[in-house]
């Protein structure tokens, strides 16, 4: 448990869990309404509300109790870890790899894992002691997942998600060529109205938009293909669905294609988070972090033209510019 003590010394008034925000960046501004409605920060030794308005000379003292412990159990797992610090962290995640448990997977996780690796350096996101998932990969799905490790970087990462401040490149390798070289898609995606197991194209108000940039970078004679796609948004399965929905379901894909009738057997999901870009919440930096392409990629990649991938990287793709 931390305990001290902040003097509210300001020229003005200020509401009192706005002047914490600011005074306690290692902690979200609902983690601190939290802490001043449980009693835990006190102003002249009083308990009072989050709007309580300071004047000026007030003791406020800030206890921040130990976070509460996650049922998750931790386990020693391979995980790639890809960049690290106190705030955050960003993992290679392996195809077959669950990110959260839950029902029919209790354990084996990446959030087993992460509880390992990050033990005793976890500040507790919303008070609970574990790592802070900001966004999720299908279990199938390969590489760039960022992890907060603080409350504050949490909240400040989902904000950044949801305002679609971030950038995110897949690369994905369909069994036949898009119904175009390149497009925007933009629909909705919702539950399938029949197996609740899927999600579907739907129409207005039955799902939530969805956007997805997509170029198809190389096309094998057997027709299978390399594409680039650029995500707008997050949604369950987003380009797994779009990509059907143009022609062109992922090879190994074993909901949304029939694996047997693959001509090219790959033996995984053809998706990999390649890129990801957010800006960092502590620093302010701009962050790109980008995850090795599986060997299974090699088919494709090793046939495109020189510096295709590193005009990516730089932003001169031209169909990135144009977008």
């Amino acid at each position: 448990m931390e305990s001290f003590t902040v003097i509210f010394e300001e020229s003005s008034s200020q509401r009192l869990d706005a002047f914490l925000a600011g005074a306690l960046q290692d902690h979200s501004r609902s983690r601190i309404q939290a802490l001043i409605k449980s009693g835990d920060i006190t102003v002249d030794e009083k308990v009072v509300k989050p709007k309580c308005m300071l004047e000026g000379g007030e003791e406020i003292i800030v206890t921040i109790p130990p976070p509460v412990p996650y049922e998750v159990i931790a386990q020693d797992l391979p995980i790639e870890i890809m960049y690290e610090d106190d705030g955050l962290l960003v993992i290679n995640k392996a195809s077959g790899m669950v990110v959260h448990p839950g029902a029919g997977t209790p354990d084996g996780t990446v959030v087993n894992a992460l509880l390992h690796h990050c033990k005793g350096r976890l500040a507790g996101i919303g008070g609970v002691e574990r790592p802070g998932i900001v966004h999720r990969l299908d279990k199938d799905t390969s590489g760039c997942l960022i992890v907060a490790k603080k409350d504050v970087v949490h909240q400040e990462l989902v904000r950044q998600f949801a305002e679609r401040e971030t950038k995110k490149f897949y690369l994905a390798v369909t069994e036949r060529p898009p119904l175009k070289e390149k497009d925007t898609i933009f629909t909705n995606i919702g539950r399938h109205p029949v197996n609740r197991q899927k999600m579907a194209v739907v129409d207005p108000g039955a799902g939530k938009a969805a956007i997805t940039d997509y170029y198809t970078l190389y096309t094998k004679e057997d027709g299978t293909s390399l594409v680039l796609c650029a995500l707008h948004t997050g949604r369950t399965h987003q380009i797994r669905v779009h990509m059907k929905h143009v022609g062109a379901p992922l090879l190994g894909d074993p909901i949304y294609s029939t694996i047997s009738r693959q001509k090219v057997k790959t033996g995984r999901l053809m998706l990999h988070a390649w890129r990801l870009g957010v800006k960092h919440p502590i620093s302010g930096d701009w962050r790109q972090s980008e995850a090795p392409l599986p060997k299974k990629y090699e088919p494709w990649v090793s046939h495109l033209e020189e510096g295709v991938l590193e005009s990516i990287r730089d932003g001169s793709f031209a169909f990135l510019k144009a977008r």
